[in-house]
C-alpha cells in the first residue's frame, strides 16, 4: 500500500518517541523507507510531492487535553496537500490492580485533525495510546513493574494499529471517546489559552542545583534560561516534564505550598475582594456574576502569578527561603518517583 513513511514526533519523557519507534519497526518489516523527525520550534516543514504511496504520521503527547502548542504550531505551518496522514497521541494511562485505565484526549486529536482536513489531507488513522502518566508535579512516577506492563500492552496495540494502516485500512479508535473529549473541550481551551502559562511558573531549582545547565540545553521548546545561576522557566514552557525527570540531581521541584497560596489568593481572595469592596457588587444580586468574576480573575490573576514567580526565583538564592520552599514541595521526597520511558522500549537513536 505504501512505500514511504514520514514520522514527526514530539516527546518530553519518551512516550511518544516509543510509539514512533514501534511504528517505524513495523514499517521496516514492510520494507518502507522511513524518515523520523523530531518536532521543534525551528523544524522546517518539508513535504514530499503528493504521492499516494507516502504516508505521514504525527506522534505526540497530550498536554492539558490538547496537542502540545509546538505541535499545533508545526501543523498550522504545514502547506496544503492531499497526502494520507495519521495522528497518534499518548495520554495519561494508569493501572489499578490488573485494570488498565485510559486517559482522555480532549482536543489533542480533534483540533490537529480538523486543521489537516482543511488543508486537504486525508486522515486515515486516529489512535490514542494510554502510556504511563508523567505529570510528576501532581503525582509520583508509576512503579517500574506497572510502567513495564503498560508499555508491553501499548506496544502490541501500536503495532496492530501500524499493521492495519500500512495494509490500507482506516482506523479511527480516537473517536470512541469523542463524547467525553467534547465534554472536556472547554477545559482544553482554557488550558491552551490561559492555564499553560500559569503552569509554566510552577518549577524551581533547589539548593542541590549545581547550575550544570542540562535542563536549559535539553528543553524541547527552549523554554528555560539561566538567571542568577539558576534555571528560570519562561512562558514558553509546555510542562512536558523533561527537565524535572531528566535532572541528574533531582534539583527541580514544584513548590506546592507556594503555588497553592498564590493561586488561592489570585483566583479566589483577590477577585472576591475586588468584586465586593471595590466594585460594591453583591454576588447574590449581581447579574452575570460568574462572567464578571472570571474576567476580574484573569485580568488581575495572571499578572500577579508572573510577577510573584520573578520574586520566587530571586528569593531562591537565599538559603532560608530555598529550604522553606524545598521542604514544602512534595517532589523533593525520595518516594516521589521520577519518570522516563524505559530504555528497553525506546529503541532507535532519536532524541528524547
Amino acid at each position: 500500500m505504501y512505500k514511504r513513511l514520514i514520522l514527526y514526533y514530539f516527546t518530553g519523557t519518551g512516550n511518544a518517541l516509543s510509539v514512533a519507534n514501534w511504528i517505524a519497526q513495523v514499517a521496516k518489516t514492510k520494507e518502507l523507507v522511513v524518515e523520523i523527525h523530531r518536532i521543534t520550534p525551528s523544524l522546517e516543514v518539508k513535504l514530499p510531492d503528493i504521492d499516494n504511496q507516502t504516508l505521514i504520521g504525527f506522534c505526540y503527547p497530550t498536554h492539558g487535553f490538547n496537542a502540545p502548542p509546538v505541535v499545533v504550531d508545526f501543523i498550522l505551518r504545514f502547506p496544503k496537500s492531499q497526502n494520507r496522514v495519521f495522528l497518534l497521541n499518548t495520554r495519561a494511562g494508569m493501572k489499578l490492580s490488573k485494570l488498565f485505565t485510559p486517559g482522555l484526549s480532549g482536543l489533542a486529536q480533534l483540533f490537529p485533525a480538523l486543521v489537516l482536513l482543511l488543508k486537504g489531507f486525508q486522515i486515515v488513522g486516529l489512535q490514542p495510546m494510554d502510556l504511563p502518566s508523567n505529570w510528576i508535579s501532581v503525582h509520583p512516577g508509576l512503579r517500574g513493574k506497572v510502567v513495564d506492563s503498560i508499555f508491553q500492552r501499548c506496544e502490541k496495540i501500536t503495532k496492530r494499529f501500524a499493521e492495519k494502516i500500512f495494509s490500507g485500512e482506516k482506523v479511527y479508535k480516537g473517536l470512541i471517546s469523542l463524547p467525553f473529549d467534547l465534554l472536556i473541550s472547554p477545559i482544553s481551551a482554557a488550558y491552551f489559552f490561559l492555564g499553560r502559562f500559569a503552569l509554566a511558573k510552577t518549577f524551581v531549582a533547589d539548593n542541590s542545583c549545581n547550575s550544570c545547565s542540562l535542563c536549559e540545553k535539553e528543553c524541547p521548546v527552549n523554554a528555560i534560561v539561566m538567571k542568577i545561576n539558576r534555571p528560570f522557566w519562561t512562558r514558553k514552557c509546555e510542562s512536558c516534564m523533561h527537565c524535572m525527570n531528566r535532572c541528574p540531581r533531582r534539583s527541580i521541584q514544584t513548590p506546592h505550598l507556594f503555588v497553592i497560596v498564590i493561586w488561592w489568593l489570585v483566583f479566589f481572595v483577590l477577585p472576591l475582594f475586588i468584586f465586593k469592596e471595590l466594585l460594591h457588587l453583591n454576588p447574590a444580586e449581581a447579574r452575570f456574576y460568574n462572567l464578571i468574576f472570571d474576567i476580574v480573575t484573569i485580568v488581575t490573576g495572571f499578572p500577579i502569578i508572573f510577577f510573584s514567580y520573578y520574586i520566587l526565583h530571586f528569593l531562591m538564592k537565599y538559603r532560608f527561603f530555598n529550604i522553606l520552599i524545598e521542604y514544602t514541595s512534595l517532589t523533593r521526597f525520595k518516594f516521589w518517583r521520577r519518570y522516563f520511558a524505559p530504555k528497553q522500549f525506546l529503541g532507535g537513536t532519536h532524541k528524547i
